[in-house]
């Protein structure tokens, strides 16, 4: 788990992210932060196109742009972090936790802020039980 000072950290740039969230269609806005082991957060939004299945969503947002950083090819993912602006827990979807499966362990924690602040934390291992991942292919 994060010391409290990465965890505020972590939903500050949540935070952050969501307010940079493209959703004219939906007005769903999901921030979605990345902490890795060099201390180093990555941000995403989601995403919308009119073309609805060309959106994409904030963690898959933030995971591209730590691909094309190239810190996933040096660093770990230590948590993942998500908010939105309800005031009920929205975790991850299916297509996302099975990306993040792709780069994280399945002990990878993943913090989930409602609007209020208040955070529930789950395991990747949790969100995607029974999972396939990159592991399964060696």
């Amino acid at each position: 788990m994060l010391s409290s000072e990465e965890e505020e950290q972590l939903k500050q740039a949540c935070i952050q992210a969501k307010s940079n969230s493209y959703s004219p269609y939906s007005k769903f806005r999901v921030g979605a932060s990345f902490l890795f082991s060099n201390g180093e957060i990555v941000k995403g939004a989601n995403v919308e196109n009119a073309s609805y299945p060309a959106g994409i969503c904030a963690e898959r947002s933030a995971i591209t742009i730590a691909v094309n950083q190239g810190l996933l090819a040096t660093e770990s993912i230590k948590a993942v972090g998500v908010t939105s602006d309800t005031d009920n827990v929205v975790s991850p979807c299916g297509i996302c936790r099975q990306t993040i499966r792709e780069f994280a362990n399945l002990d990878t924690p993943i913090y989930m802020w409602t609007s209020s602040g208040a955070v529930t934390v789950r395991t990747l291992e949790e969100l995607l039980p029974l999972s396939f991942g990159p592991d399964n292919l060696a």
